[in-house]
């Protein structure tokens, strides 16, 4: 095994417990970002967040796998690493912009 698939397992590791923090046992504090005072529904975002967060650790284990067996020429892994930057971004993006339902505006000063 490389030490390579070994940082990308451990990285999955990590970003799947806290995954499980937020989505089983509603660890919201966990997010970046949060703000008690402007969260509607704690448990719909932690829900939302936590199952993202989730699925970045799976497609950190895919990638671990991939280059676990790459080939020696390693002409595989480049495509999986363009996949799963753009797929990373694409979940970054989206939980951005998801999260955003679950707050209310921030009251103006007059």
């Amino acid at each position: 095994m490389s030490i390579g698939s070994v940082v990308l397992l451990a990285c999955g590791a990590f970003v799947g417990a806290l995954g499980i923090l937020i989505t089983y046992f509603g660890r919201v504090e966990l997010i970046a970002g949060y703000d008690p005072d402007r969260v509607t529904d704690e448990e719909g975002l932690a829900s939302f967040i936590g199952t993202n967060a989730l699925a970045v650790a799976g497609l950190l284990v895919v990638l671990a796998l991939v280059e676990f067996t790459e080939p020696a020429d390693g002409t595989g892994t480049d495509v999986a690493w363009i996949a799963f930057g753009v797929a990373v971004i694409a979940l970054a993006g989206w939980m951005i912009v998801g999260s955003q339902r679950y707050e209310r505006e921030p009251e103006r000063e007059r």
